[in-house]
C-alpha cells in the first residue's frame, strides 16, 4: 500500500500500522490517503472481522507532519480546505468502518493522533501514553477531529482541552472516555489480543448494526427512536445470524461465525 503504511492479515484480523517512525507517524497527505484506502478496502472484505490500528516506533501518532504543515501554510485557503476534507474523510472511514476497530496506543497520541484514537471504536493504551489536542498552540483549531472527539468524550471534557492544548496521561484519557482500557506497557499487545478474541466471539452483522445504532441514537429525533430500534432488533432476530446465535446459546454450542 505504499511507504507510509503496512497491513498484515492473520485469519480474520487485519493490523494496519502507520510506518513513519522517524517522524513519530506524523500525518502527511500520503499517510492520510493510504489510511483512507486501507480502511475502505478492509471495510468491504468479508474475510476480515476486526481491524487493529497501530503505530510503528516510539509513538502512535503525533498528528500533522511539520513539512506538510509548512507546505500547506503557503497554500491557498481553497487548497487547505481540499486538504482538510481528505483528512476528515479518512477519519470518517475509520469511525464508520462496519468492522470493529481497535486503536493500539503507545507513546504520543497528539492532535490528529488523538483524533484517530477517538475515531476508533475501542482504544487500548499503554500507561505511559500521552495525549493532547495541541492545535491551539499552533494558532489552529482541532476542527476535523472534533466530531469524533466530542462524540467520544463530550463537550465538557473536550472544550477545556481544546482551549489549553494541554497534554494528559493515559489514566485521564480513560477517565474521560477517550480510552477504553489502560495497561502496563509490557502488556499492551496481550490486552489487544484479549479484546480481539472478545470481538471475534460476537456476530459480525450484529456488531455492524451496533455501531450504526450508537450513532443513530444521537442523530435521531426522540419521536423516531423507538420505531428505529424496534425495526433494528426485529431484523436482527429474523436474520440468519440472529437465529443461529440464539439457537447456539440454547443448544450450548458455538455459533457459526465462530466455527469458520
Amino acid at each position: 500500500m505504499g511507504g507510509t503504511l503496512s497491513t498484515a492479515r492473520v485469519g480474520p484480523v487485519a493490523t494496519v500500522t502507520m510506518a513513519r517512525p522517524e517522524v513519530h507517524n506524523a500525518f502527511n497527505e500520503h499517510l492520510i490517503a493510504e489510511l483512507h484506502a486501507a480502511f475502505g478496502e478492509l471495510a468491504s472484505d468479508p474475510a476480515i472481522r476486526v481491524i487493529v490500528l497501530a503505530g510503528e516506533g516510539k509513538s502512535f501518532s503525533v498528528g500533522a507532519d511539520l513539512d506538510w504543515m509548512r507546505r500547506m501554510g503557503s497554500a491557498s485557503e481553497e487548497e487547505n480546505r481540499a486538504d482538510a476534507t481528505k483528512l476528515a474523510a479518512m477519519l470518517r472511514a475509520v469511525a464508520e468502518c462496519p468492522k470493529p476497530v481497535i486503536a493500539r496506543v503507545h507513546g504520543n497520541a497528539l492532535g490528529g493522533g488523538a483524533g484517530l484514537t477517538a475515531a476508533a471504536d475501542i482504544a487500548i493504551a499503554a500507561e505511559s501514553a500521552v495525549f493532547g489536542f495541541s492545535e491551539v498552540r499552533l494558532g489552529l483549531a482541532p476542527a476535523t477531529i472534533a466530531p469524533h472527539v466530542i462524540e467520544k468524550i463530550g463537550a465538557a471534557h473536550a472544550l477545556p482541552r481544546f482551549l489549553t492544548g494541554e497534554r494528559f496521561d493515559a489514566a485521564t484519557a480513560q477517565r474521560i472516555g477517550l480510552v477504553y482500557r489502560v495497561v502496563s506497557d509490557g502488556k499492551l499487545d496481550a490486552a489487544v489480543d484479549e479484546t480481539v478474541e472478545a470481538l471475534l466471539a460476537a456476530g459480525p452483522a450484529a456488531q455492524a448494526a451496533s455501531k450504526q445504532l450508537v450513532r443513530k441514537i444521537g442523530d435521531t429525533p426522540r419521536s423516531e427512536i423507538d420505531a428505529y430500534t424496534a425495526a433494528l432488533i426485529g431484523s436482527l432476530r429474523a436474520s440468519d445470524e440472529g437465529r443461529d446465535g440464539v439457537a447456539a446459546f440454547l443448544e450450548k454450542r458455538k455459533p457459526r461465525w465462530m466455527q469458520s
